[in-house]
Formats: structure tokens, sequence, C-alpha cells
């Protein structure tokens, strides 16, 4: 069963998605993810500036 997460403190950089929640243990995570079609990025980082500092850095294959 998938987990369902609800995400706050959403922001964009590009087509970059980046996106705060509470992991299972109630530990705040963040999350980087691309929505281009066809890219699949996407990372999980324990602070907000690293999620951030991937998504200004990531560059899109897709």
């Amino acid at each position: 069963m998938a987990a369902y997460r609800r995400f706050r403190d959403v922001c964009r950089f590009g087509p970059v998605t980046v996106g705060t929640y509470h992991n299972g243990r109630g530990q705040p995570r963040h999350t980087a993810a691309c929505t281009a079609p066809g890219c699949g990025f996407s990372t999980e980082h324990r602070d907000r500036s690293a999620a951030e500092l991937a998504a200004r850095t990531h560059r899109c294959n897709a």
C-alpha cells in the first residue's frame, strides 16, 4: 500500500517542485521532484536547503 503524503510549503524552481512532509515516524522530510514528462528525477532530504539546492542545480534530460 502506498503512503499518502500531505505536502506543505510547496514551491517551484523551473520544472522542479520542492515540498515538505512528515514521514511515518513524524520527522519532517523535504522532497525535490521534476515534473517534466519522462524525467523521473526526485530526491529526499532531511533539510530544506539541500532539497532547494538539488532543485536549482537539476538539469533535465527529458
